[in-house]
């Protein structure tokens, strides 16, 4: 089984009026950083929140009235579920939905909300499949697959005609991998309409399973480990997708966990648009350097979703704040007596430096009898102004010991 461009092109067709056309934004901050003028195909602002419902309204669409009635069935880390859900209701196709139970909350409310049975089953992509495999199998209902289907690669492929036609200079497309649908689709398409073009593929390295199974030739399933860019955390590409990545995709490289959450970071603070782990993966392997790129190219990375939880983007942001040394961690000993913790904080405000949190802490510190230790979280513009408090502290007579950040091992 194979993809063309014209069926690619007739699946755009058929989404015109279905799908937002989505834009591309030029990054300035992402260009001067990495010296190339880069830009940002905003597919997380996408009906769902991803690219989606592109495959899964391209599939469903094509079913008879009878598939329809049946119904639809399918296992997503997230994203799919979405569009699977928000394609059934627009094709009035009943839709039963089987996530990871570990899947972001934010993607299960979501999911519900579009009118579809929700399922929680597994500890993994690959175990939801299985069990939505049985599970279609005993109630008739028609698999509608996240990636390995010819029809849900053409729907996909429509980001690839979008980005030709709106940004015609682009010389580079960086788009992240799971299973290969929306990559491969767009490489498809790109490459058809521009063959000069370079498609470089990115996987989170905790799940990497593409460049495993192109040296193997065939899909291999690799062990994994936790991954903020839970929709592309699968462990084992498609038999349709792959063949098309390896003829289609001019390289896979993969990025850290750190990598991924720089990304996030750089959407939401410098680009001013919110992405999940694998919608930023793109832009984490450019900020890393691991694309090749020329000052003379054009590049584009796709933002290919932006379903990420609260709770988590507030953490990723949190992180990497303290990597960028804007949050630091201060021990300090003051007297046990009344006045002496206002007096330190007299001192920090004297240096500009906000005060995230303090705790303190007695015994288990083992701190000099008639001492109480403080620990402070500080908010500084940098590492000078870091440097800057620490100094003044020092001046006023406190013995300043910063915490490094830690060294976990996993």
């Amino acid at each position: 089984m194979t993809v063309s461009i014209s069926d690619i092109q007739t699946a755009r067709e058929l989404l015109k009026g279905i799908i937002n056309p989505t834009p591309i934004i030029p990054d300035g901050k992402l260009s001067a950083e990495i010296g190339t003028t880069t830009f940002l195909k905003a597919e997380c602002l996408q009906k769902g929140g991803s690219f989606k419902v592109r495959g899964a309204y391209n599939k469903i669409a094509k079913l008879s009235e009878g598939e329809k009635a049946r119904g639809v069935i399918t296992a997503s880390a997230g994203n799919h579920a979405q569009g699977v859900a928000l394609a059934a209701k627009l094709q009035n196709a009943r839709a039963t939905i089987v996530l990871p139970e570990f899947a972001p909350l934010t993607k299960v409310v979501a999911t519900k909300a579009l009118g579809a049975e929700v399922i929680l089953k597994g500890d993994s992509f690959d175990a939801a499949v299985a069990y939505s495999r049985e599970l279609g199998e005993e109630k008739g209902f028609v698999y509608v697959h996240a990636f390995d289907d010819p029809l849900i690669v053409a729907g996909q492929g429509s980001v690839g005609c979008e980005i030709i036609e709106d940004l015609p200079n682009v010389s580079v497309i960086v788009v992240p991998i799971g299973g290969g649908g929306i990559a491969s689709g767009t490489a498809i398409a790109a490459k058809a309409l521009k063959p000069s073009v370079r498609v470089i593929g990115v996987q989170a390295a905790n799940v990497a399973s593409m460049n495993p199974s192109l040296d193997a030739g065939e899909p291999v399933e690799i062990s994994a480990r936790p991954t903020i860019a839970d929709g592309i955390a699968i462990k084992r590409p498609g038999a349709v997708t792959l063949p098309l990545i390896r003829q289609f995709i001019d390289e896979v490289v993969e990025v850290t966990e750190e990598e991924i959450a720089a990304g996030i970071y750089h959407c939401v603070l410098n680009a001013h648009i919110v992405a999940e782990g694998a919608g930023a993966a793109g832009v984490a392997a450019l900020l890393a350097g691991k694309v090749k790129l020329n000052e003379d190219d054009v590049a584009c990375t796709i933002l290919c979703g932006g379903n990420i939880d609260g709770n988590l983007l507030s953490r990723v942001i949190e992180q990497v704040l303290v990597r960028k040394g804007r949050y630091v961690i201060a021990k300090v000993l003051i007297l046990d007596r009344p006045g002496s913790f206002a007096a330190l904080l007299n001192k920090v405000a004297d240096t500009g430096a906000s005060i995230i949190e303090s705790n303190h802490q007695r015994a288990i510190w083992l701190a000099p009898l008639g001492y109480t230790g403080v620990e402070l979280i500080l908010e500084v513009r940098d590492s000078e102004h870091a440097a800057e408090v620490y100094r003044h502290l020092e001046e006023c007579g406190y013995h300043v010991q910063p915490e490094g950040q830690g060294d976990w091992q996993l």
